[in-house]
């Protein structure tokens, strides 16, 4: 078998598992309580787009938010693994945005039902380009920062986040068993807001990475 490419990771990786209100100010913004265990969804692997492609805005939502996350992408699969060992299985990151149908979601949230119409549909999950983990290397204090327009919307650090990463592949690995080109979504800083047809994004990791993204109304 042909070894796989990491850096392309967005071309074969199985699943992203994303991490909700791993932020407390981006909790409170919400109105949701902060978690005293992580929350956890999924997004398929037909969700990522790459710079160059469009935002699609799903038909059904009309308060299409942004949310800027550091994604970390797994270079090595386990199961239970222990928070003491959870970086060895860390390839590197990309920086990642969770787009959310945030009135489907609230309406979800209203029914007690799953928010997978929310999270999950086509181009769901935009990614930059791979990054090296040297290039990190401390993931619990980057900078993020999103821009609509050229207004900054969001900005934030890691360290913020109430989770760490070798807590979250830990816990994550206790339920989902973790596999190679795997990404872990690490929750947003507060700021989200509504995006409309035609805005401009740009999103980065201070110093590391910069990504651009135009949005579009789904035909």
């Amino acid at each position: 078998m042909t070894a796989r490419n990491i850096s392309r990771f967005w071309e074969w990786g199985r699943k992203i598992i994303c991490v909700g209100r791993n932020y407390a100010d981006h909790a409170k913004e919400l109105k949701n309580a902060i978690p005293t265990e992580p929350v956890l969804f999924l997004k398929p692997p037909s969700a990522y787009v790459r710079e160059g492609s469009p935002i699609l805005v799903p038909l059904y939502t009309s308060n299409l938010h942004h949310e800027v996350e550091l994604g970390v992408v797994i270079g090595k699969g386990g199961t239970a693994i222990p928070q003491s060992n959870a970086m060895e299985h860390v390839a590197g990151y990309a920086l990642c945005l969770d787009m959310t149908a945030r009135d489907i979601q609230d309406e979800c949230k209203s029914k007690g039902l799953p928010w997978t119409l929310a999270k999950a549909f086509n181009t769901s999950c935009p990614v930059s380009e791979f990054i090296p983990r040297e290039r990190i290397p401390d993931p619990g204090n980057v900078k993020l920062w999103l821009r609509v327009n050229d207004q900054l919307r969001q900005s934030g650090c890691t360290s913020q986040m109430i989770f760490s990463i070798p807590y979250l592949i830990s816990y994550i690995s206790d339920f989902i068993t973790l596999e190679e080109g795997d990404l872990i979504l690490t929750g947003t800083p507060k700021g989200v807001s509504a995006v409309q047809e035609h805005d401009e994004l740009q999103a980065g990791i201070e110093d590391v990475v910069t990504m651009s993204f135009r949005v579009d109304r789904q035909d």
